[in-house]
């Protein structure tokens, strides 16, 4: 094989590799497959698409110095660093200090009387967890991992910060499901940027002396533990709905 087919033929494959571990994480996002088969299959596969790429380039540069040509080309350096591009999630997870998440899914900002679901239920698409909230026990693991999960407190009265609130989930990306502007709460689903996972969020806006109160609660459709996704997710809203005037 020639120098210009070699090099070709590297950089082509590590192209395909590369596109092959990006449509694992976004396939559910165009409705290929559920988020759980995109997410298992990356498990699985990533990583070997990173070390055959990465073992494919190191022949090429073996083959190019084996026929007396400049080791390192263009197209080889790049299949190169396309190699280590899906090798990255990998490298990030080695090199961060691991954090023990708690195995809960549910979490809220009122774990006494927790937001509950009245248009969503456990018939859901794809949904494996129910809606209905487990209790103290739940309440203890979340209060110890994620002790900043509070409610919002607001000075603006019940009806402005329930409108802000719809306005603020809208521009997170939320989709809407249902609003009771009467009770002042509504239910959304959330998606997660990778894999597309979907999270089923409520937000209840109740009465104060001085103001309003904005309880969320978070809740993933699968998985017996979320990673801190929908504690993010909370906390998030809430800094947003700060900041926004």
């Amino acid at each position: 094989m020639s120098k210009l087919n070699i090099n070709t033929f590297c950089l082509t494959f590590s192209i395909l590799c590369l596109s092959l571990a990006v449509l694992m994480v976004f396939g559910a996002s165009l409705n290929l497959w559920e988020p759980i088969q995109g997410f298992s299959a990356s498990r699985q596969y990533n990583d070997s698409l990173g070390y055959i790429t990465l073992v494919m380039v190191i022949l090429t540069f073996i083959i190019n110095g084996y026929n007396q040509q400049k080791v390192f080309t263009v197209k080889a350096i790049t299949a190169l660093v396309l190699g280590i591009a899906i090798l990255t999630p990998t490298i990030i997870n080695t090199l961060r200090v691991p954090v023990r998440y708690p195995p809960i899914h549910d979490i809220s900002t009122d774990t006494t009387t927790p937001p509950a679901f009245v248009f969503l239920d456990d018939t859901r698409a794809g949904a494996k967890n129910s809606l209905h909230y487990a209790g103290q026990e739940i309440a203890d693991q979340q209060h110890k991992a994620f002790p900043n999960v509070k409610p919002l407190l607001t000075s603006l009265a019940q009806d402005k910060a329930y409108q802000k609130s719809l306005q603020l989930a809208d521009k997170m990306g939320w989709e809407i499901v249902y609003q009771d502007p009467e009770q002042q709460f509504f239910e959304a689903t959330a998606y997660t940027p990778f894999f597309h996972f979907a999270d089923d969020v409520i937000v209840r806006v109740s009465d104060q002396s001085n103001g309003s109160k904005i309880d969320i609660r978070s809740v993933s459709r699968i998985g017996r533990g979320d990673r801190g996704v929908n504690a993010q997710r909370i906390n998030h809203f809430i800094n947003d709905f700060k900041q926004t005037r």
